[in-house]
């Protein structure tokens, strides 16, 4: 997909790895708007030339902002990255909200966005839907379990409206990180890609129409995942 002169959408895109993705888009020409809830980053990211937008997608007038932000304009590559963790413990009933925020960011906002951007993306003469999900969405890890749900749950939504939207202009894009250093990670040992490499091969897959982008050692998951879920599966529930 070319992307140059073409408006980009990048949820949670001013840290992490959402804002390596939008330098990365912005490298590549296109336009650039990001989402954030801080208002400092956003700032900061304006200082780059880029368009921002305020808004916590957990909540329902987080996803209203966002939408009313590119309404009239020829968004073209919708990426939905914004994502958090959470401290939900099966034993503690109290962590409930945690789980509900968690869901709400991770999977209700990117199918609210897809819907109601759609008609949008369905406009431009060619269009992407990049949803990232994980690695984690392949097998889960017991120490994550609903961060898991949300991301198997977008994997599954993805590869869904990929079919149904197979004969027109969209095309849909599934990315799936490893674990990348990121504030979320930030108390987690362990090798981490980092958020400019993990960027660069999800807009590389951008550019080369790619249907699923397995960065860095999801490469080696998805492997044995084809070779043998079962093995998959116990080696990351202890990850």
């Amino acid at each position: 997909m070319e992307l140059r002169g073409k408006l980009a959408l990048v949820t949670g895109g001013s840290d992490g790895i959402g804002r390596e993705i939008a330098l990365q888009l912005q490298g590549a020409g296109a336009d650039v708007i990001v989402t954030g809830r801080s208002a400092e980053k956003l700032q900061a990211m304006a200082s780059l030339g880029f368009g921002t937008i305020a808004g916590d997608l957990s909540t329902s007038a987080g996803v209203d902002a966002v939408v009313n932000g590119v309404v009239g304009k020829p968004l073209a590559v919708l990426v939905n990255n914004a994502g958090v963790g959470s401290d939900y413990e099966l034993d503690k009933p109290e962590t409930l909200d945690n789980a509900a925020h968690c869901i709400r960011t991770n999977l209700d906002a990117p199918i609210a966005l897809c819907t109601r951007l759609l008609p949008t993306l369905r406009a431009q003469p060619q269009a992407a839907i990049v949803n990232v999900t994980s690695g984690l969405a392949i097998a889960p890890r017991a120490g994550g379990s609903i961060y898991c749900a949300t991301k198997a749950g977008l994997r599954s939504y993805t590869q869904a409206i990929r079919h149904l939207l197979k004969d027109s202009n969209v095309r849909v894009i599934e990315a799936l990180p490893p674990v990348v250093e990121t504030n979320m990670t930030a108390a987690r040992g362990g090798k981490k890609m980092s958020a400019h490499d993990c960027a660069a091969e999800i807009v590389g897959g951008i550019l080369s129409d790619k249907r699923e982008v397995n960065a860095g050692m999801v490469k080696i998951l998805q492997l044995v995942n084809s070779i043998s879920p079962a093995l998959a599966r116990r080696i990351m529930i202890r990850f």
